[in-house]
């Protein structure tokens, strides 16, 4: 049985929600995870329009329903660090970036290659105590005209969400993984306190748009997991990440807020259970090679799970490698809960009439038959 019904005619925000409560839908949400800067370099020479540059041009020639663009503006205020060049030859810069980083880039390739990090801000109680005194919980930043973004949001067709952050990926942000996971076995109560100042920053935040805006999301980041599972144990997750998390998406729930968004790289199978008891619901962007196959983990952990992504990058190395791939996750699609995409950013591996002949499949797949 499937959950595309083409007589329908629901609004991207409709049919959004529909998909993650397996209603029935006009057709499945058309969305993408974006690419490197390397792909659309590529294309541009094999048929791209070159003022499709980045992810967000990307998402408007396709004409993807991206969800990920619609959030509201609001920020904690924080007094940043001058952004500093420490050292530099003609291939690379060592920076201090705005919240303390020292890191090395390739002045070429930005956005296709990750930074090597070499410093972080906080290392101990007192840089952290130093670190805490840069936000002013008591300011949160919302644009000027807020009361006509109220105005817009009222009659939106769109979904609408808001960042809740996360934990893990932020605090490795400020020790670093070594420094952080070495920080969860000699001072797990500096870590504690790093995840309370969190929390409370994030209710912070959340305060005026629960209130004041009908919400669809929140949307949380982690990319805490690699191939062979979770950068900490599911012990130490439990302990000091469900808590922190259950308190903020228990506030939200109380405002209807109950689609809660995960954006993981990784092997995430044995958080999937934690985050669900914790009330995260909606995991991304599943990659298949690194054992996060969306068809298994429903399988496994049944219809509270759900996802989007899914499909292996790989697969489109070949037409009939994409054939097979998307005729995998057919039955996801068609039970509902599922929203399929390339698992991550497509490679610049990919060629550009091979992606296209993906999409077509893909929208066929989905309910887009005239595509």
């Amino acid at each position: 049985m499937t959950i595309i019904d083409p007589s329908l005619r629901l609004t991207q925000r409709e049919r959004f929600l529909n998909v993650f409560q397996y209603r029935k839908v006009d057709h499945v949400p058309d969305v993408e995870f974006g690419y490197w800067d390397e792909t659309l370099r590529r294309w541009h020479r094999e048929g791209l329009p070159r003022w499709v540059n980045d992810n967000y041009k990307a998402d408007i020639f396709f004409g993807f329903e991206a969800w990920y663009w619609h959030k509201v503006p609001c920020a904690v205020p924080f007094r940043k660090f001058e952004y500093k060049v420490l050292w530099e030859d003609d291939r690379r810069r060592v920076v201090r970036d705005e919240m303390g980083i020292v890191k090395m880039e390739f002045k070429e390739g930005r956005g296709t290659s990750i930074p090597s990090f070499i410093e972080h801000p906080v290392k101990d109680w007192d840089s952290w105590e130093s670190y805490k005194e840069r936000f002013e919980l008591d300011d949160i930043w919302y644009p000027e005209n807020w009361e006509e973004l109220l105005e817009e949001w009222e009659d939106r067709d769109y979904p609408l969400g808001v960042d809740a952050g996360g934990f893990f990926g932020w605090a490795r942000d400020l020790m670093g993984l070594r420094g952080l996971c070495m920080a969860i076995y000699q001072e797990p109560e500096l870590v504690r306190d790093i995840f309370e100042f969190r929390v409370k920053m994030i209710l912070k935040l959340l305060e005026k748009p629960v209130k004041e805006v009908r919400l669809d999301y929140a949307h949380w980041w982690e990319d805490m997991c690699w191939n062979g599972g979770p950068l900490i144990s599911p012990r130490h997750f439990r302990e000091l990440m469900v808590p922190c998390y259950r308190r903020i998406t228990e506030f939200l729930r109380s405002h209807g807020v109950w689609l809660n968004i995960v954006d993981c790289d990784g092997n995430i199978d044995l958080l999937i259970p934690l985050w669900l008891e914790a009330g995260i619901n909606c995991f991304f962007p599943c990659e298949v090679r690194a054992g996060s196959d969306p068809v298994r983990l429903r399988e496994k952990y049944g219809r509270r799970a759900l996802f989007m992504g899914g499909v292996d990058k790989r697969a489109l190395l070949h037409p009939r490698s994409i054939e097979r791939e998307l005729e995998r996750v057919k039955p996801l699609v068609e039970e509902g809960g599922y929203i399929p995409h390339v698992d991550h950013r497509v490679p610049a591996d990919v060629p550009y009439q091979n992606y296209l002949y993906y999409l077509r499949l893909k929208r066929r797949l989905i309910g887009l038959a005239s595509s």
